[in-house]
């Protein structure tokens, strides 16, 4: 077990799937992490073929503690401003600091994976405009009140290569496109500050939803299996960036999680991932942790 590291990071949406991982994540390293989401009893949610999905922030929270950090959960609407300031405000006076911020939090509508035109879809999928960017931006403005001040600090997005082609429709790719503008974007606001910001391509993620995203549409998801990622493995990235020599030129980038983890010297559970531009035949760019 990993002993406190004196090191304070947020997750939000981090009840299960990604965000629940990458807490656990940062658990292994010995962090202090606060787990937001909004379920609090197993059941709330559902997964895409209508089935019950497990996880709660207590449950995520519980699992950090196990891992030899400390979890705290807390029931947060990323929808309401309100709760967001207040969020941050307990942050500040618990634990003085805080050094990772990874925006994860986003509105996942029942019809996102369903294979029809946007049109055809309940308008409630674009909410994933609200949580998922402006949640995101939210959160990164206070986050940066907070690490501006101390002098360090990474605020991360989980994007996907959904910002590049088409993938769920465009709510969809234009959440993700968002938050990859939005890293490179503040990038110039905090230059100089200490802080970096950065965008994360996640490739597939081992999670509840993607199980059953891989049963519900096998012919799509079953050839992204074998680059699956366990969703801590990010978490790992993130640190290894935060100590990188080059860690200042990481800063406003879009960075392939598996290929800037090789870059890093990161592995997942001791495997090299291949990305999913790899996988495609893809040549990887001039930098081969950077997108652009």
């Amino acid at each position: 077990m990993a002993q406190g590291n004196g090191k304070v990071a947020l997750v939000t949406g981090a009840s299960r799937g990604a965000g629940a991982g990458i807490a656990r994540g940062f658990g292994e390293m010995g962090y202090t992490v606060y787990v937001t989401g909004r379920t609090t009893v197993p059941g709330d949610a559902k997964g895409w073929d209508g089935s019950v999905l497990p996880g709660t922030v207590a449950e995520t929270a519980a699992r950090v503690n196990e891992l030899g950090g400390t979890g705290i959960p807390v029931v947060c609407d990323h929808a309401d401003d309100a709760q967001v300031a207040a969020l941050f405000d307990r942050i500040r006076q618990e634990s003085g600091r805080l050094d990772v911020l990874v925006n994860n939090a986003a509105y996942m509508h029942h019809q996102l994976i369903a294979k029809m035109p946007f049109w055809e879809k309940e308008l409630d999928a674009q909410k994933i405009l609200d949580v998922g960017l402006r949640s995101a931006y939210v959160a990164s403005w206070h986050a940066a009140r907070m690490m501006v001040p101390q002098g360090s600090g990474c605020i991360a997005m989980t994007s996907s290569f959904g910002a590049s082609c088409y993938m769920h429709g465009p709510a969809y790719g234009a959440q993700k496109a968002g938050l990859d503008k939005l890293a490179h974007d503040m990038e110039h606001d905090l230059r100089g500050t200490g802080v970096i910001a950065i965008s994360l391509w996640l490739g597939p993620q081992v999670t509840e939803r993607a199980e059953i995203a891989r049963r519900t549409n096998p012919e799509q998801y079953e050839a992204f299996a074998e680059m699956a990622e366990n969703p801590e493995f990010s978490a790992h990235v993130l640190e290894a960036i935060q100590h990188a020599p080059d860690r200042e030129d990481l800063s406003g980038q879009t960075l392939i999680v598996a290929e800037v983890a090789r870059t890093l010297g990161v592995t997942d559970r001791g495997r090299e991932r291949p990305s999913h531009r790899e996988m495609l035949g893809s040549p990887r760019p001039k930098n081969p942790a950077a997108v652009y």
